[in-house]
């Protein structure tokens, strides 16, 4: 699905979520167990393809779409949803559409949906499902037990990655600061962050379709990833072979993309992820030493805007000349004052008395 096709979707899900008065209708449908087609929106093409019924154009509220699919046909909303525009409406889509669907009503809700590309709603009077329609998509609206339970539990498997994702970070920052890095260290950090992007991602998706019953998972999301950022993106500014200090964000939108595109089997190899990040897909690759530029340490000092840190980088030839860098040295970069100079000096200093001692005290 590319990214403006999920965020229309997202957008239409945000309307039917609980909590919302369109849901509402639906939730008193499958209730009163009469099933309905309802087209979420009106223009040219729903025009069209609209035979018979009444034309009403009245607000829309949830007891009146309830008693209007008693009749048979549609219901026709505005495009905000704020007005029923016509109901007992007969659609007659394209029937050259391709449909994977037996009944009447969803086979006119996969046509409608694909010859217009307007969203199309459908409740199975038979099986009390409410499905959404959209382009070559059906998507099934769960019950909110069903989502909450399916959210619990992405949550503590998010909260064991996330512990997990720290100790490896921890471990890289270390071997940074000793210039002992190999791509298997970059490889398992850049699995780990995936991992937990696509788990964040998900629980993000189960928090738009609980609606008002999602604010605390919403929570518990923002309270366990708090402090990620764009870790992503400055692990691969430190370490795509073909990014430099110069670079510009292409380059890093490409890694990210060839990552996201692995699968789940190819994420859990790390020779599969090296090479998503650019690294040569040879035998002994993995153990093949790495420097950083420092992008993932000088973010972590406090206050540094991101402009400041690509010019501090792009004064120093990687991170190890960084961290023998005097006073002084970063001082003469243009636009470091004596604040920022010392506040990189000592946030580095500290840096590195840490790392010592966390590995070998």
């Amino acid at each position: 699905m590319q990214a403006g096709d999920h965020e229309a979707v997202n957008a239409v899900l945000a309307t039917l979520a609980p909590g919302t008065e369109l849901r509402d209708g639906l939730e008193r449908i499958v209730r009163g167990r009469t099933g309905a087609l309802i087209v979420l929106g009106n223009d040219r093409t729903i025009d069209e393809i609209s035979t018979g019924g009444f034309e009403l154009n009245v607000d829309f509220s949830a007891t009146r779409m309830r008693e209007l699919t008693k009749m048979d046909g549609a219901v026709v909303l505005s495009s905000d949803l704020s007005r029923i525009v016509r109901a007992a409406t007969q659609l007659t889509p394209d029937p050259s559409v391709e449909t994977r669907e037996s009944g009447t009503r969803h086979r006119t809700a996969e046509r409608v949906a694909r010859q217009t590309g307007v969203p199309v709603v459908t409740v199975s009077a038979s099986m009390a499902v409410i499905a959404l329609w959209m382009g070559d998509q059906r998507i099934v609206l769960e019950e909110v037990s069903v989502i909450q339970s399916r959210a619990n539990q992405a949550l503590q498997t998010l909260e064991r990655y996330k512990a997990r994702l720290d100790e490896v970070a921890a471990t890289l920052s270390a071997l940074e600061i000793e210039d002992l890095v190999t791509v298997r260290d970059v490889a398992a950090v850049a699995q780990r962050l995936e991992m937990v992007h696509r788990i964040r991602e998900e629980i993000s998706h189960y928090v738009l379709t609980l609606g008002n019953d999602g604010r605390l998972v919403d929570l518990q999301l923002s309270e366990l990833t708090a402090g990620l950022g764009n870790d992503r993106e400055l692990l691969v500014r430190d370490y795509a072979p073909a990014h430099s200090p110069a670079g510009g964000p292409e380059e890093v939108e490409a890694v990210l993309e060839r990552v996201s595109d692995l699968s789940t089997t190819d994420l859990l190899d790390l020779g599969a992820v090296a090479a998503a990040m650019g690294h040569p897909a040879a035998a002994d690759t993995l153990d093949r030493g790495v420097s950083p530029w420092g992008y993932r340490l000088l973010s972590q000092v406090p206050r540094l805007p991101p402009a400041i840190v690509d010019r501090v980088v792009l004064h120093f030839d990687g991170l190890q000349q960084l961290m023998a860098a005097s006073f002084d040295d970063l001082h003469e970069i243009e636009g470091i004052g004596e604040v920022r100079a010392r506040a990189i000096r000592e946030g580095l200093s500290r840096m590195a008395e840490t790392s010592i001692l966390d590995r070998y005290v």
